[in-house]
């Protein structure tokens, strides 16, 4: 359960994203939102941290700045997968990934309200 609130979450997000981002566009709307959520949730868990390993060097050269160009580049392989979903440009992806984290941020910390110390 707490796994399709996460994807309607990442999906809310990215709509508003794409509404305010000058660059993204969602053509299909809250479907392309949904189908875009679930894609990059399993770029995230497959490719992720294959390019994380691979660019490990400059990972720490850069102290860990490089993880960001990783992000803007998953969000580019969803944009490659996703038909209703369109960034264009590296830069904009990069800034679509900054506010999906920081939405993402602020929204899934509601999802742990019901478990509650006792």
């Amino acid at each position: 359960m707490k796994l399709i609130l996460r994807i309607l979450l990442t999906a809310l997000a990215v709509v508003v994203i794409a509404n305010f981002l000058p660059g993204v566009t969602l053509s299909n709307g809250y479907t392309s939102a949904i189908i875009v959520a679930i894609v990059l949730g399993l770029l995230r868990v497959t490719v992720k941290p294959l390019l994380i390993f691979l660019t490990l060097p400059a990972t720490i050269v850069t102290l860990g700045l490089f993880l960001l160009v990783i992000n803007a580049v998953i969000i580019m392989l969803a944009d490659y997968f996703v038909d209703g979903f369109t960034v264009s440009g590296f830069w904009v992806a990069l800034l679509f990934s900054l506010l999906l984290s920081l939405f993402q941020s602020f929204l899934y910390p509601f999802l742990d309200e019901g478990k509650e110390n006792s």
